[in-house]
């Protein structure tokens, strides 16, 4: 176990009696990368993010197997963990995650937008599952807004269709597309693969498609009606052990800000 491993114990913040369970809070850092232009040093986002008090990265992206046999190295020496890969194309990806001994990868079959048919998508995603399963790897499906899974029906429907796969699940999508993340993890917690946090704050504005206009924020500073406070109970209450990834899509300020927000509030909301 790495020395900076977060663990949660069972007990809520008002001392109620739940399941053993523990949780390990890191950063999908996606909206670092946005905010900075690119990644331009792993080893110090690193250690800046150990220091913040995170324990982990999602993905661990490389061009090439020495470049990813390289910065698997420079998490190690980090004492950073990172849950699985991205790789330039999805039959590497699997390889490579089996390789350094994940658990599991991102659905990723082609043409997933919306205006694929779900017969076609269902069925490339169970094919893409069955090549994980030969790999020992769960192939998971990220529920994202303008994807082809995108509302809590759809996550449902798909869960149904590829029994193999797991979620990634993300609270602030699936928020926006009027699901309940806390009613998907009470029925599909055993599906779960990693969770995704986000806020969401409403800026008063319509998209192209009539949608009210939003943006990603850290949590606590969200405004439509969404709390991550029923979540993070709804994980402990069921016994779910694994990672929750802080993703913030897009920040306004140096992100490390936001990032400690979200820590802070993970960490009250669970006694720690």
């Amino acid at each position: 176990m790495m020395q900076n491993l977060i663990v949660v114990p069972a007990r809520l913040a008002n001392h109620t009696t739940i399941f053993m369970t523990s949780i390990n809070i890191g950063v999908a850092d996606y909206g670092m990368s946005v905010w900075e232009g690119g990644c331009f040093d792993l080893e110090a986002r690193l250690h800046e993010l150990r220091e913040a008090g995170f324990c982990g990265v999602e993905k661990l992206a490389a061009n090439d197997a020495p470049d990813l046999v390289q910065r698997a190295a420079i998490c190690r020496r980090a004492g950073m963990h990172f849950s699985t890969c991205h790789a330039p194309n999805p039959e590497l990806l699997v390889q490579w995650a089996a390789a350094l001994g994940k658990e599991y990868v991102w659905m990723t079959p082609t043409a997933g937008n919306r205006q694929t048919p779900l017969e076609m998508y269902f069925r490339r995603c169970q094919l893409f599952s069955r090549a994980c399963r030969r790999w020992n790897l769960t192939a998971s499906l990220h529920n994202h807004l303008g994807a082809r899974i995108e509302s809590q029906q759809e996550v449902e429907d798909f869960l149904e269709a590829c029994p193999d796969a797991g979620l990634i699940l993300d609270t602030g999508h699936l928020s926006v597309a009027g699901g309940d993340p806390v009613e998907v993890i009470r029925r599909y917690h055993r599906r779960l693969s990693v969770l995704h946090v986000k806020d969401v704050f409403l800026t008063g504005e319509k998209d192209a498609s009539g949608r009210e206009g939003f943006r990603f924020c850290e949590l606590g500073a969200g405004n439509n009606g969404f709390s991550h406070g029923p979540v993070l109970e709804e994980l402990v209450r069921v016994g779910w052990s694994g990672w929750v990834y802080v993703e913030h899509d897009r920040h306004l300020r140096e992100p490390m800000l936001d990032l400690k927000v979200s820590l802070g509030l993970i960490r009250s909301v669970l006694g720690r």
